[in-house]
């Protein structure tokens, strides 16, 4: 049985300049599932990410998640809510160490408030204990532990989008935007990072919203998929289902064949 939509995009439009990036877009994606969002570059994709995390505003239409509407909010907002994102290039401070990443993610830090700094210590102290604690575990979920005392700005491109990923759960999420996760990534930590990203549903309940272009990942991991191209949704359904849609085929797996037998030998 499918669960009810955690986030539902209804009729979403976005444009730059004149220039129409995502066009009447209306989906929804069901909570505890992972779903793949596909289509050729310049899809609107990224766009819709964009818009749904915070960081665009719609021109049309509305984002609820949780039942919430969410597409006035800022991205701050968005994030506390219980929706993040991990960006296609990992944002992370290289300066620091990969710890101090992890902890500067966490939300609700008392200390951060000097009245309640001077009044209730204990109470600082205890919630930097949790921080602290829930930071280390999921350096070992996400397998840097061992570079926990290492600057970020010496990880691995790989490396920095598994940093990425445990700085989102810190926030403690119900729903992640995962941006092609294995965009540049060495196979070994690619393998990693899909089995990340399937421990977020199994173990923690997270619902999953990702982009990829690796059609082998989309088929492996995704509920649903959903696919756009030129901004607009045109079709949505499980991967078997979308690997036979002729509207599929054309706009897009069809143009990944066609530029497969133009570069072989």
């Amino acid at each position: 049985m499918r669960h009810p939509a955690l986030l539902d995009v209804q009729d979403l439009d976005k444009s730059f300049g004149g220039v129409a990036a995502v066009r009447d877009a209306t989906f929804g994606v069901a909570e505890g599932s992972i779903t793949a969002l596909i289509g050729p570059n310049g899809a609107g994709k990224t766009t819709v990410f964009n818009v749904v995390s915070g960081f665009l505003r719609a021109d049309r239409g509305e984002v609820r998640f949780d039942g919430r509407r969410i597409d006035r909010w800022r991205g701050d907002a968005v994030a506390r809510a219980g929706l993040v994102r991990a960006f296609q290039t990992a944002r992370v401070l290289t300066r620091m160490s990969v710890r101090d990443n992890m902890l500067l993610a966490a939300q609700r830090q008392p200390g951060e408030r000097l009245f309640t700094a001077l009044l209730v210590p204990g109470r600082v102290a205890r919630r930097e204990r949790e921080i602290r604690q829930r930071a280390e575990e999921l350096l070992e979920l996400v397998r840097l532990s061992h570079l926990a005392d290492a600057y970020a700005g010496t990880l691995s491109g790989g490396q920095r989008k598994l940093l990425e990923l445990g700085r989102a759960l810190m926030v403690e999420p119900r729903m992640v935007l995962l941006d092609e996760p294995m965009a540049g990534v060495a196979p070994v930590l690619a393998l990693q990072l899909l089995d990340h990203i399937r421990e977020l549903r199994e173990r923690r309940g997270v619902t999953v919203l990702v982009i990829e272009h690796d059609m082998d990942v989309v088929m492996s991991i995704s509920d649903r998929v959903i696919v756009m191209d030129e901004g607009h949704v045109i079709a949505e359904g499980p991967p078997d289902a979308i690997q036979r849609d002729e509207r599929v085929i054309e706009a897009y797996l069809g143009r990944l064949a066609g530029t497969a037998s133009r570069d072989a030998p």
